[in-house]
């Protein structure tokens, strides 16, 4: 039987902005898992993707299928095991964009906090809810950054200081501006204002785990 080759990244619409033997920094499109799923028809995902070139890279840490913009890939189990406690240890900065339904008054100050403790919706997993008693403690910064021509959205800059699954679209929900095209936590009526969930990680701040440079990467939003 022939074999195929496996296809490599260049394949695929996946931007590679940094590479060394420790690290790969890459730009994941929404609608693309970032690990492999539950099923044949799940097999598809940035892992598998970069993992066609770089047969050691390995994940650090995930986005939303749903969500756009910058992850972090080790190369090799002893790059994984650093990098990973650096982003355990709240030593990476990350930054994403959202436009958000409804108009969100900027706050007092440049920067505010929404603290709210979250965790999984058992009888409706994967969904997260709020709970003030079982909950994770879970905090993400935000500001206002602008409104679009109608003045009736609002896109933001959020900060979470901490890494629960689905935090910023938890966070916005209960503030009462869900993410636009938001499938799992926003109502038909905003869910229909776009064609895919409008957040995106646009920045990462951490150091080279093994020169300990300060790196930094963008990525505009692409909406």
């Amino acid at each position: 039987m022939a074999l195929t080759a496996p296809p490599t990244v260049d394949a695929y619409p996946i931007h590679l902005l940094y590479e060394d033997d420790t690290l790969l920094v890459v730009d994941k499109p929404s609608g693309l898992l970032a690990v492999p799923g539950r099923g044949a028809d799940k097999q598809d995902c940035l892992a598998a993707r970069v993992q066609a070139r770089y047969a050691d890279a390995l994940i650090v840490h995930r986005l939303d299928m749903a969500t756009s913009g910058l992850m972090v890939m080790a190369r090799g189990p002893a790059a994984q095991r650093v990098l990973s406690m650096t982003f355990a240890a709240r030593e990476v900065t990350k930054r994403y964009v959202a436009v958000v339904a409804g108009r969100l008054d900027a706050p007092a100050e440049d920067w505010d906090v929404i603290d709210l403790p979250i965790i999984v919706d058992w009888p409706n997993r994967p969904l997260r809810i709020v709970d003030h008693q079982s909950g994770k403690p879970s905090l993400t910064r935000w500001r206002v950054l602008g409104y679009d021509a109608s003045g009736l959205n609002t896109r933001v800059e959020l900060e979470p200081i901490t890494g629960r699954s689905h935090q910023l679209r938890v966070h916005l929900r209960e503030l009462g501006h869900p993410i636009l095209g938001d499938a799992l936590y926003a109502p038909p009526s905003v869910q229909a204002l776009s064609g895919r969930l409008l957040l995106h990680a646009q920045s990462l701040r951490f150091a080279h785990p093994l020169t300990g440079e300060a790196l930094a990467f963008e990525s505009a939003a692409p909406f």
